[in-house]
């Protein structure tokens, strides 16, 4: 197997358990959350256009995220499911901080921040800080999510450095 195989394989088969423990939790009432939602409202106004570009769009960075994954493993001589689990937590804490509240507002279109207008355009509430505003679990449930994510890059990896 080469290095590209065990990336995108570990891409592919952490964004599948990614994005299946992001729906369980949503749909055990654990967060409000609903991530490929949320990326497809850049693209679409309609929700159910919206959900199916946010899936096809969460699924491509997963695959591609995985290649810093495998970046990093190759760099440090350190690949495998605590490394990925690792990177991973870092991944959520990123994610739950800076891109939802500082990167993502710039190019949402519809992702409501501090400063917008209540008469503005229609808007997805922002997430908030460890994306609180979306449930107090919601960071929690990112963390663990983003480990198993990282935990099946690492794992994938492990045979290529």
């Amino acid at each position: 197997m080469t290095a590209w195989d065990a990336t995108l394989a570990g891409g592919l088969l952490g964004t599948i358990v990614l994005t299946t423990m992001l729906r369980a939790a949503s749909e055990l009432r654990l967060t409000r959350m609903d991530l490929p939602f949320l990326v497809g409202t850049a693209f679409s106004e309609r929700r159910d256009r919206a959900k199916a570009l946010g899936y096809i769009v969460h699924f491509v960075l997963g695959m591609v995220f995985a290649f810093p994954y495998a970046w990093v493993f190759r760099a440090t001589g350190h690949a495998g499911v605590l490394t990925g689990a690792a990177l991973g937590l870092l991944h959520a804490a990123f994610v739950s901080t800076t891109l939802v509240n500082v990167i993502l507002p710039l190019v949402h279109p519809r992702i409501g921040t501090p400063d917008t207008a209540a008469d503005g355009i229609p808007l997805l509430e922002p997430p908030g800080f460890l994306m609180l505003n979306y449930g107090h679990r919601t960071f929690i449930v990112t963390l663990a999510a983003h480990a198993g994510y990282g935990a099946i890059v690492g794992w994938a990896c492990a045979n290529m450095i």
